[in-house]
């Protein structure tokens, strides 16, 4: 059996060889890893959100690929293409860059709505449909997408079904000044991503992700986790809440979270401290909260606040 706090604990200090003081960042990254799921990271250039997927990739041992969107990309350009093949007499399908394990969607909202959403098929059932035919993504399969702020110029705001694909939502920030003087001294020869190695094999994360799926989650929990998303619904700052997607999503990230604590059950704290990450960006707010300059992220913060924590044993004894 696997050591999920373990694998956590090893994957983490490996990735801050490179990613320096975003210790909270990468927690999330592991979270989405072990649940199945993707993750958009939004910031501004050059905080290290392209180096974040490449280091990922190279620590889990996976093939990694890397799509640079820009406004002229077509689908096909992301998903591949069936060419014909005048010696075969057959067409051939060229994959595109979407087949691999950790694939880099560098810049997304730089790309059309039309490009965008070739993604969609992908990250919820793990396979793309090319000219009819279906081919299945290599597991595991983890899209990490990145995207500047959509007050740059050039940017395209991602629909709101592609939002909701994503499993985690995160920032990396500006480092403080003593991360930004390690980042300079770790860099002053070479790229600490150059030797970064592998911790984790295909086959461990394969095993963690089913043994994440064991964590025990009560019923006072789910019923926590159903309130927190219906109240997003209700609210009258919010004019389109979350979807039963959003609860899936913190019953799964929750699962994983109190796995890398070392925990075999989910406690309300696990879901209170993911609430944030895992459905800011799955609602959109109303024109009055939108004026009122209230972000996505304060509004999930103050509902979580106002929802009672559950009290009682969340341990699996629970059950009998």
């Amino acid at each position: 059996m696997i050591d999920l706090q373990e694998f956590g604990k090893r994957l983490i200090t490996n990735l801050e060889e490179v990613i320096i003081g975003k210790r909270p960042a990468l927690d999330l990254i592991t979270i989405g890893l072990l649940s199945q799921g993707h993750i958009l990271i939004e910031d501004v250039p050059g905080v290290g959100k392209t180096v974040l997927a490449r280091t990922l990739a190279k620590s889990v041992a996976s093939t990694f690929n890397r799509i640079q969107f820009t406004p002229d990309m077509l689908p096909s350009d992301v998903t591949g293409v069936s060419i014909y093949n005048q010696e075969t007499r057959k067409f051939e399908f060229r994959p595109g860059p979407l087949l691999g394990q950790i694939v880099l969607a560098d810049e997304i909202n730089r790309a059309t709505p039309k490009t965008q959403a070739a993604l969609l098929e992908a990250m919820e059932e793990g396979q793309i449909t090319v000219d009819g035919v279906t081919h299945l993504l290599p597991h595991p399969f983890m899209v990490l997408a990145t995207q500047n702020p959509i007050e740059y110029e050039g940017t395209f705001p991602l629909p709101e079904a592609q939002l909701d694909r994503f499993l985690l939502h995160l920032q990396l920030g500006y480092p403080s000044i003593s991360d930004e003087i390690r980042i300079l001294e770790k860099q002053q020869i070479q790229h600490p991503i150059e030797t970064i190695q592998a911790v984790v094999s295909n086959e461990e994360i394969l095993e963690a992700i089913e043994a994440v799926k064991e964590i025990y989650v009560s019923d006072a929990v789910k019923r926590y986790i159903v309130e927190l998303t219906t109240q997003t619904r209700q609210s009258g700052d919010i004019r389109l809440g979350a979807s039963p997607r959003g609860s899936l999503a913190l019953f799964r990230t929750g699962q994983a979270r109190a796995a890398l604590r070392g925990r075999d059950h989910v406690l309300p704290d696990d879901i209170k401290a993911l609430a944030v990450p895992v459905l800011g960006h799955r609602i959109i707010i109303g024109p009055a909260a939108r004026m009122g300059e209230l972000s996505p992220d304060r509004i999930v913060r103050e509902i979580a606040h106002s929802i009672p924590v559950p009290g009682g044993d969340f341990q699996i004894a629970t059950k009998s």
